[in-house]
């Protein structure tokens, strides 16, 4: 296990340090959405383009502690391209693995959520552990939902 714990932590740290799809849209046609968790500082400005129901682009900037960066830039890279139905997918699936409870992480959790299929999302299944840094992890992704919202309600 200490094996993919150091796959992890590396996943996270090159994220953090050569974040995907880092810049702006120009708007319009981008819708941005901005979104602050207060209890760290972390910020994050999401910039979508949305074509026929395919997220078919997206760029992020903002800043804040390497969980919440590296879960943006792994976030991005894991729906641009995608159809709107897949992006949600993603998204449940990935909030679902935030509230896995730590106690699941040794056995359970694939049963609760399939890690396979997040891919390199996977990378951040240790930030259950700490509960106080979930909120790093998903402040993309509520920003992602908030800006999916404005564009197409569900």
């Amino acid at each position: 296990m200490a094996g993919m714990e150091d796959l992890y932590k590396e996943i996270i740290m090159d994220h953090y340090r050569s974040p995907r799809n880092r810049g702006e849209l120009l708007s319009p046609p981008a819708t941005r959405t901005e979104g602050f968790n207060p209890l760290c500082g972390d910020e994050i400005v999401v910039y979508l383009i949305v074509d026929d129901g395919v997220l078919t682009d997206i760029k992020m900037t903002g800043q804040g502690c390497s969980i919440s960066q590296a879960s943006a830039s792994l976030m991005s890279a894991a729906v641009k391209g995608k159809p709107l139905s897949d992006v949600r997918e993603r998204i449940d699936t990935f909030k679902a693995l935030m509230t896995v409870h730590e106690a699941a992480l040794d056995g359970e959790a694939s049963d609760a959520v399939d890690l396979r299929r997040l891919g390199e999302l996977a990378a951040l299944q240790g930030v259950v552990k700490f509960p106080v840094r979930i909120k790093c992890a998903t402040l993309a992704w509520n920003t992602l939902i908030q800006g999916l919202e404005e564009i197409s309600p569900t």
